[in-house]
């Protein structure tokens, strides 16, 4: 393993802006991350869900900064530590200099940690970013949540770099069973929830009910309520949220993470747009 795998690696996105190359590379990073993972044996215990699975495995088209997961059965004593160490070994053989920072807590139920490095860039032959070598640190959050909701389902993904290996992920009902958790019981409206909406939505993805009743009853303005939701009930709340939003700040919110062709795209966003994209994901689901 060297250097070079990263160079092809980088390469084939046949990068045409600063912005891209340095995207490019920080995704590169995060497959390397997954690959690392793999060879740690976290992937027995535990499953990727969030919208960097959605772009890595389904094709999102979306920037994407964190890596998320999930423990399958919770384990309220489960350590990150182990997995960070291996992690750091892993990236020395491919010229990382890898930092690690670990910032989980016994008590935390979300187990955290920072991956950050500046020197992958210094030694690798860039086409955009020549002309000042000094890219930003590239920074990936990691999050292990150890006591997630019941109910969830799993499927085994392949990748092919920088080795072939398998990550066991969320399926995609029981990962917009997680959006929509995010939709309805998030403090804040976030562009990304929303772009990622359209995108289940528009391949009419069905609700894992199972598991999105049991994170609304684990965290939000359901919580310990006992309910059992359905279709009917998540078209409404979804409705209800979709009349509140300031939706030119929502679409603000997403700029940063597509490419420039698809702006035009989001200028669409309003109240009327999403009522009438939820509409059409019903009547297509009910059919």
């Amino acid at each position: 393993m060297s250097i070079k795998i990263i160079q092809e690696r980088l390469q084939s996105y046949h990068c045409r802006s600063a912005q891209a190359e340095e995207q490019a590379l920080r995704e590169i990073t995060q497959e390397v991350v997954l690959a690392a993972l793999a060879r740690t044996g976290l992937y027995k215990t535990t499953a990727f869900h969030g919208g960097t699975c959605l772009r890595v495995f389904h094709g999102l088209n979306r920037f994407s900064e964190d890596l998320d997961f999930m423990l399958k059965k919770p384990d309220q004593h489960f350590n990150l530590k182990s997995y960070l160490k291996d992690i750091a070994l892993e990236f020395e053989a491919y010229g990382y200099g890898l930092e690690v920072i670990d910032r989980s807590r016994a008590e935390d139920t979300v187990k955290k940690a920072f991956l950050k490095d500046d020197s992958i860039g210094k030694i690798l032959q860039l086409t955009q970013l020549k002309a000042d070598r000094s890219m930003r640190k590239i920074k990936i959050k990691l999050e292990v949540d150890s006591n997630p909701p019941g109910g969830s389902d799993f499927e085994n993904q392949y990748l092919d770099f920088p080795f072939a290996f398998a990550v066991t992920t969320q399926d995609l009902r029981s990962l917009f069973a997680g959006k929509v958790h995010a939709l309805l019981c998030r403090e804040y409206a976030k562009g990304r929830d929303w772009y990622d909406f359209l995108w289940y939505a528009g391949r009419v993805i069905p609700v894992n009910f199972e598991f999105l009743s049991s994170a609304l009853n684990q965290q939000g303005d359901w919580k310990d309520s006992g309910l059992q939701v359905n279709l009917d009930w998540c078209i409404n709340k979804l409705e209800q949220k979709i009349h509140k939003l300031d939706w030119e700040a929502v679409a603000a919110d997403i700029i940063r993470f597509i490419k420039p062709v698809e702006i035009p795209s989001i200028q669409l966003w309003s109240q009327e747009y999403f009522l009438n994209r939820l509409e059409n994901y019903k009547r297509k689901l009910i059919k």
